[in-house]
């Protein structure tokens, strides 16, 4: 071992804009762009695309975990703690472990949003398991609540935590 040189590495990874594993659920969808397994579990890069009128979580939080939001492209209404802001392009929310926040698209129109939450806590499980568990008819609370909780995220009111199905 040699404790004076650094080894130098070549492990970039380059992710073009149409790259990535695609998902739906709901009346959302999510590009997983930087997974846990990309950089070893240290962050996460999502890109969500929410439709006109969807909501993207109810009030919850992360005891292991932050969340950063990069606003692409429409207008996403967030709540952070006490602060509430309709986020236009360009604005950057973070969101510290243990602030409550929740997030929704009140425009006829979709929004984009980029995600970062570092560390990464394989978030992708997440949206996967958001996949299957709002798929089914009628949601099943226990098993959202069991998704919830297996990756970070807790209601602030377990019994108001399950999105409106689109009409």
């Amino acid at each position: 071992m040699d404790y004076l040189n650094d080894q130098l590495e070549n492990e970039a990874k380059v992710i073009l804009p149409d790259e990535g594993e695609w998902i739906a659920f709901g009346n959302s969808s999510v590009v997983l762009r930087l997974t846990s397994e990309d950089t070893n579990d240290r962050f996460g890069i999502y890109q969500i695309t929410l439709d006109g009128g969807a909501e993207g979580a109810k009030l919850h939080y992360h005891r292991f975990m932050d969340e950063t939001f990069i606003v692409e492209e429409g207008i996403v209404s967030l709540q952070a703690g006490t602060k509430k802001v309709d986020a236009v392009p360009g604005t950057i929310v973070y969101i510290p472990r243990f602030t409550p926040h929740t997030f929704k698209n009140k425009q006829s129109t979709p929004a984009r949003v980029m995600l970062l939450f570092n560390p990464a806590e394989k978030r992708e499980g997440f949206f996967k398991g958001l996949q299957q568990v709002l798929g089914s008819n009628p949601v099943n609370p226990q098993e959202f609540l069991k998704l919830y909780q297996k990756f970070d995220s807790y209601p602030v009111d377990s019994n108001q935590m399950i999105q409106e199905k689109p009409r």
